[in-house]
Order: C-alpha cells, then sequence, then structure tokens
C-alpha cells in the first residue's frame, strides 16, 4: 500500500446532526474513512458551480450542513 503524503491537518467543529450526516453519506457511498469521505465531499464541493465569493460580513456559524443545532 503506497504512503500518502498529508502534512497538513484541519480541524473543523461539526455539531451531531452534521456528523450524522457525513457519516451517512460515507456509508452509503461505502468510503473507506471519515476523512475520505469528507476530503471527496471537499473535492465535490469545489467543482460545484453556484458559489462564487461569500458575502461580505459572513461568519462560521453561516455556513453549516444542516439546520439542527
Amino acid at each position: 500500500m503506497g504512503v500518502v503524503n498529508r502534512p497538513e491537518r484541519l480541524q473543523i467543529m461539526l455539531n451531531s446532526a452534521e456528523v450524522k450526516m457525513i457519516d451517512n453519506w460515507r456509508f452509503l457511498k461505502r468510503m473507506p474513512s471519515r476523512a475520505s469521505a469528507v476530503r471527496e465531499l471537499l473535492k465535490r464541493g469545489l467543482v460545484a458551480e453556484g458559489f462564487e465569493v461569500a458575502k461580505d460580513g459572513s461568519h462560521s456559524k453561516d455556513f453549516g450542513l444542516s439546520t439542527a443545532e
């Protein structure tokens, strides 16, 4: 098995509903890990159309996966 060089660590905070959404998607797509699922979702999001630039004054709390707290 090849070694993947990923020297950077990215930490994000999610609520339980967001984690459940990612895990459900991961298991449906048979992804090997939560990290691989998040990388795949990020890749898909970066190539998706419809989001140009965040609005002025946007905060981190304005960007979530669900409306559940």
